[in-house]
């Protein structure tokens, strides 16, 4: 065999090699993929097609202080502390809607808790509190719905109380309205009506820590990121709901929103 075959031959099989790679689809030579597909949870934006994609839920315990002494705390000694709730567990309420919300098992004392909620667009670790503004992309109106039975049980038995809190539908919310329009909620007042009769009524200036300071705290614990949101306490004066109920939250500035137990 001379050299021009030889030389020929390499050349012949190189090409069909890289032609046989070329029709391979792409998702064949790629890593491994996943075995099945996890939705991805988003929350709808005001006035725009994009969605905010939902990386964690934080939420702050006893954060007004008439709250945090109806359920046996001291809020002039005690430092913030946090909780998460799964992505998963978030309820999107439409504007100008009455959602069908269930009420959830194992619970005989399903409570509602209005709040504030702030939407992140960047973060980071260890944010002054003067700065975690910048962080927030938008605010929602909110409900921390609580199995509280289950939530106090726990707690006297000193064991955690996810149950209480952690569980699917228990983060409801509003549309998120960017900060770049309505600016940042530092006041305002905050009431959630029982059937017609106002439960719950504050205002937000009555937070022990603002949301910029609840920002700064949570970034010492862990890395912040787009796509973060924190419900920021609920006022005084929560209690139950059953089958039938109807809820009306109102937050100065923002759509009122509203759910039914079912």
């Amino acid at each position: 065999m001379t050299n021009l075959d030889r030389r020929t031959i390499l050349t012949t099989g190189t090409l069909a090699l890289a032609g046989a790679a070329a029709s391979v689809p792409a998702a064949a030579q790629a890593g491994p993929k996943s075995m099945f597909p996890v939705p991805a949870t988003t929350i709808p934006i005001v006035g725009e097609t994009d969605v905010y994609q939902v990386r964690r839920i934080y939420c702050i315990g006893r954060n007004y202080a008439a709250h945090a002494r109806e359920m046996g705390s001291d809020p002039t000694r005690e430092p913030p502390f946090f909780f998460q709730k799964p992505t998963d567990a978030i309820q999107n309420v439409a504007i100008g809607s009455v959602a069908d919300h269930p009420y959830p098992s194992l619970t005989k004392n399903y409570h509602y808790e209005v709040e504030l909620v702030a939407a992140l667009k960047s973060g980071g670790t260890n944010i002054p509190a003067e700065k975690a503004l910048d962080h927030v992309y938008g605010y929602a109106l909110g409900l921390d719905m609580t199995r509280r039975d289950l939530q106090r049980a726990l707690g006297d038995e000193k064991k955690p109380w996810e149950i209480g809190k952690s569980f699917d539908h228990s983060a409801v919310l509003g549309p998120i309205h960017p900060a770049a329009k309505t600016g940042h909620f530092t006041k305002g007042a905050i009431s959630l009506a029982l059937n017609g009769t106002v439960k719950q009524n504050s205002n937000l200036q009555n937070m022990i820590w603002s949301v910029a300071e609840q920002i700064a705290k949570l970034s010492d614990a862990f890395e912040l990121k787009a796509g973060d949101i924190i419900y920021s306490g609920t006022p005084e004066n929560v209690g139950p709901v059953v089958k039938g109920d109807v809820l009306l939250c109102k937050l100065e500035g923002l759509p009122d929103m509203s759910i039914k137990i079912v």
